[in-house]
């Protein structure tokens, strides 16, 4: 057959014997063998196929190739050295060992089948023997490490591997350029491992591996792993916050944390929640809740609990995230009077006992007790349960709906005894001469070994021939007392002792000295006396206003001043006052001018006048003293009243007048106005 026929006839490709091969122009039959056109149809060579082990030990060659097509009836016949093995729609081919020549050079090639038309690839010289090809890399799991990137995949043989990473900063439009690394892997736990360095663990890559045997004398690179995304480090714990809120018995906790970054987040972040009352099976059992979004909400009993969260990318893990969630504060808790310690749990119900140290709740000193542990288990922490120990204990079970609920809480005492210490720092303060003030810290209740009814408070006087002892129960609950009715200035030892239902504990003792009895403040003697005449200083001031007010004073008349002269003899001391005729006029307060009627007080006065005056004259001439010390009195008398009667009103001088008719010769008139 001629290179005309074949490029007429290019179907007639497949009857050309093998001998022939040599005879044709190679390449111009390629040609036609890559591309023939046959009723609109293509036919594209495969590609040259490699036979291979997928492990030294095995007995199976596999042979595989590859080619373009989106045909679906594409068949392939597989040639060992002209001989045909076999025809398959795959683009691979299992044959045993034993059909094949390994020790010296073959050729194979792969001829394809689309529609009427074929096409046949390359052909290549191999020797089987020795030729190991490892599948791709799969499940890669990759960690951040100090130095570097951790990678690790399943290993295939025993012996170590030669590997090769590319790897690729992540970016949106893939635009960083590829780095490749060989290195030889590890084996750990029957897994390869290598670590690339010199990788930022702040940003994310895109990551490749393939790898090949190192024993074979002709080992194969394996097909190029599918690529996996690297996301940076989860350097911090989430930042959660906590809200919590009391609903029957049970309490929900809402968690919300802030994303993680960028970096760390590309493929995606998972988030692992784990509370301890969970882990302990108490009351509901364990759970750990898986979730990708940044809240959850929860449900814990009343105990405490702490509640881990904790991010996951294909990195690794992010540090937890510690929430310490507090027993629900109850005030006054009482003693159990019962509890399910001897009774038998079903399997929704959990019994905590927190062991107490000064007051506190610890979860690492928790023993935990319920319905589904076995018999023999039960026994052995009711066993565990101290003598002389406080425990908190709380009584939980698990709803319908898988929510703990706290049923019952109280303190309890497997066994009571006295107390081991004395009250600390038991002192006193602020002595007087009848009393003292006493202060002191409570026992530890690691020392109580039982629940304290009181303190008993005992006082002794050190100077009595008699030494009595007085004591005095004190509540329980205080830390302070005030001491009265002491003696002054005396000595007594007191005491104090933390009593139990067993008995009463060591006692505290200090010695105090009351202060002798003080005399009375001098200072405020004074004091006292200066109050008390201000006060009666005020009180009388406001009496006498109160009678002024109640009894007004009787007006005092207006008498002239004047000098009074003396006697000449006894004779004038002796002269007898006389009473003449008196015609008193009132006045009207409205009105400032005398009425029209008191135009006779001037016939009145002259009236007087005429009697007085002469009576005066002959007194005056009678009793004028040697000397004229008469005449100077009234010169003097007459000199005042003249220069009184120039200053004074007409109003002034009638008012003056009116006063001198009531007063006469030593007579006094009480003139009281009608008010009508």
């Amino acid at each position: 057959m001629d290179f005309h026929t074949v490029k007429n006839d290019p179907s007639r490709l497949s009857t050309i014997p093998h001998g022939n091969f040599e005879t044709l122009v190679f390449s111009v039959w390629m040609y036609h063998c890559v591309y023939v056109p046959y009723n609109g149809l293509a036919c594209e060579a495969p590609s040259s196929p490699q036979c291979f082990k997928r492990k030294a030990e095995e007995a199976f060659y596999i042979c595989e190739w590859s080619m373009n097509t989106t045909e679906s009836d594409v068949t392939f016949d597989l040639y060992f050295f002209d001989e045909n093995f076999g025809s398959t729609n795959t683009t691979w081919y299992e044959i045993h060992e034993d059909r094949l020549i390994k020790t010296r050079s073959v050729d194979i090639w792969v001829e394809a089948y689309v529609g009427n038309s074929s096409c046949t690839s390359t052909k290549r010289s191999v020797t089987l023997s020795q030729t190991v090809k490892y599948e791709a890399p799969q499940k890669i799991s990759i960690s951040w490490l100090k130095n570097g990137l951790k990678l690790r995949w399943a290993a295939v043989e025993q012996n170590s591997a030669l590997a090769e990473v590319r790897f690729q900063r992540h970016d949106e439009h893939h635009t960083e350029l590829w780095e490749n690394r060989t290195t030889n892997t590890t084996i750990e736990s029957s897994m390869y491992q290598v670590i690339v360095t010199n990788m930022s663990k702040h940003s994310a890559y895109r990551v490749q591996i393939r790898h090949r045997p190192t024993q074979p004398r002709n080992p194969l690179w394996s097909d190029w792993s599918p690529v996996v995304m690297v996301p940076a480090e989860l350097e911090r714990s989430p930042e959660v916050s906590v809200t919590t809120r009391l609903v029957n018995g049970t309490r929900r906790v809402m968690l919300t944390w802030k994303p993680m970054p960028h970096t760390a987040s590309v493929g995606k972040v998972n988030y692992t929640l784990k509370d301890t009352q969970s882990s302990r099976g108490c009351p509901c059992e364990e759970r750990t809740h898986h979730f990708k979004w940044n809240k959850y909400t929860t449900y814990i009993s009343y105990s405490a609990a702490n509640i881990s969260v904790i991010a996951r990318n294909a990195a690794g893990y992010s540090p937890p995230a510690i929430i310490q969630v507090p027993a629900v504060p109850a005030a006054d808790l009482k003693s159990c009077d019962k509890t399910l310690l001897n009774e038998k749990l079903n399997k929704q119900t959990c019994l905590e006992l927190y062991d107490l140290q000064d007051g506190d709740s610890r979860s690492e000193n928790v023993i935990t007790l319920t319905g589904r542990k076995k018999k023999k288990e039960r026994e052995q922490i009711r066993e565990s349960i101290k003598d002389y120990v406080r425990y908190l204990y709380f009584e939980h079970t698990c709803d319908g709906d898988r929510k703990p609920r706290t049923v019952k809480r109280c303190l309890f005492y497997k066994k009571e005894g006295v107390p081991l210490r004395e009250p600390q720092d038991f002192t006193p303060s602020s002595e007087t001469d009848h009393s003292v003030d006493l202060s002191w810290k409570a026992i530890p209740s690691v020392d109580q070994r039982g629940f304290l009814t009181h303190y008993s408070l005992c006082r002794v006087k050190i100077s009595s021939q008699e030494e009595h002892k007085d004591c005095q129960n004190i509540s329980a609950s205080l830390i302070n007392h005030r001491l009265e009715n002491l003696t002054p200035g005396t000595k007594y030892n007191i005491s104090l002792a933390g009593v139990t239902r067993v008995g009463e504990g060591p006692r505290a003792t200090i010695t105090i000295n009351t202060q002798p009895k003080k005399p009375v403040n001098v200072l405020w003697s004074l004091l006292f006396l200066f109050g008390f005449f201000f006060i009666s200083t005020v009180c009388t001031f406001i009496l006498k206003r109160i009678k002024n007010k109640i009894f007004p004073p009787v007006p005092t008349p207006v008498i002239p001043d004047f000098t009074p002269c003396q006697p000449e003899s006894q004779q004038m001391l002796e002269r007898k006052e006389e009473v003449h005729e008196l015609t008193l006029h009132q006045l009207h307060p409205e009105r400032k001018s005398l009425p029209e009627d008191a135009e006779e007080t001037p016939v009145f006065r002259g009236k007087w006048d005429d009697g007085t005056d002469e009576d005066a004259e002959d007194e005056r001439g009678d009793s004028r003293m040697p000397g004229g010390s008469s005449d100077e009195c009234l010169s003097t008398d007459q000199a005042l009243r003249s220069s009184r009667e120039g200053e004074m009103t007409d109003m002034d001088q009638v008012d003056n007048e009116i006063a001198m008719l009531i007063y006469r010769n030593g007579l006094v008139f009480d003139v009281k106005t009608d008010s009508t």
